[in-house]
């Protein structure tokens, strides 16, 4: 069978960001769907966040596409270009290569519900704009804009 038992796939909750960048992605969990049914070319994760909660650190991708889709709740998009409300059944595509760094919030006062999908890619650099903070391919965990290395947490 292909269908996948959500109730079966277990919520994985921390952040694996050196802290104190780690603290405001804390209070969410997701469900790593594409990880769980073997899937290896790209992620899809569901992923509930709690009030005050942020989907990331603002952030862009070099080689990856993201894609998310707000099932549930209320959700605040945050962009170089300012701040935009997504609700149940709203989008956003983010392009590999486009700097324009981009997280979600939740502001509201309830839980709400993403569906996020991204491709995996080899030679991603991530880059977060608002910090010293930069993932690069290759190596596990972040460095600063100079190159040295975070403390790996294993959130």
């Amino acid at each position: 069978m292909k269908k996948l038992d959500l109730s079966a796939i277990p919520a994985q909750t921390g952040c694996n960001y050196p802290s104190p960048f780690d603290t405001p992605c804390l209070p969410q969990s997701s469900q790593r769907l594409a990880r769980f049914a073997g899937l290896t070319r790209f992620g899809v994760n569901l992923t509930v966040m709690q009030p005050g909660a942020w989907s990331s650190q603002r952030h862009w991708h070099s080689h990856e596409d993201e894609f998310v889709w707000v099932v549930e709740g209320e959700l605040t998009l945050v962009t170089d270009a300012g701040e935009e409300i997504l609700g149940p059944g709203d989008c956003a595509a983010f392009k590999a290569g486009d700097p324009d760094g981009h997280h979600l919030v939740n502001k509201s006062g309830r839980p709400a519900t993403v569906l996020e999908i991204g491709n995996a890619h080899p030679q991603d650099r991530c880059v977060y704009p608002d910090i010293d903070m930069i993932a690069e391919p290759g190596m596990e965990g972040y460095v600063h804009r100079d190159g040295t290395a975070y403390p790996i947490n294993r959130g």
